[in-house]
């Protein structure tokens, strides 16, 4: 004798569906959301260091803070960018010829920018920054915090021009 079995299949796919489909589906956007703001914030911190490498150096790095703030990268997090609430570091440094270890770049006073005092390297870093937008809103998830990314380089020009003027 044949048993009709009406409906078990509707049940075992929407429990399959709420189970495992639907959540594997939103796992994987937003790892795509994560893999998407870290890949742009590495993007980012290479492009202030290049930007830190080849134009005037100032002590504060307000320069540079300045560029990257109004040059950030679309991502989904972009606005934390813009308003400062990613923390943005920029550090100069000078080569000691005798280690060949790099220490804390510091001139006279007022002798920001000058073709007489120059840093041998800089690095651009991003910190206290915590991916909480996209998916983890809607979700009610903790804030995600992403590593301190840092992009090192040696300065490329003094960002002077020949007769010592500053180019921003």
């Amino acid at each position: 004798m044949r048993r009709r079995r009406s409906g078990q299949s509707s049940v075992e796919f929407a429990l399959l569906y709420s189970a495992v489909i639907l959540p594997l589906t939103f796992m994987l956007l937003f790892v795509s959301e994560m893999l998407w703001v870290w890949h742009s914030v590495v993007d980012f911190t290479r492009v202030g260091a290049n930007y830190a490498a080849t134009h005037c150096w100032m002590g504060d790095g307000s320069n540079v803070t300045t560029y990257m703030t109004t040059h950030v990268p679309r991502m989904i997090d972009m606005d934390r960018f813009q308003n400062g609430e990613a923390g943005i570091q920029v550090s100069y440094f000078a080569l000691d010829p005798a280690t060949g270890q790099l220490s804390p770049f510091t001139c006279a006073a007022g002798a920001d920018c000058s073709a007489s005092c120059i840093p041998d390297a800089v690095t651009v870093s991003v910190t206290t920054y915590q991916f909480t937008k996209g998916l983890s809103t809607f979700f009610h998830l903790p804030p995600v915090t992403i590593p301190p990314f840092a992009t090192s380089m040696p300065i490329q020009s003094s960002g002077c021009d020949e007769s010592g003027n500053c180019l921003p």
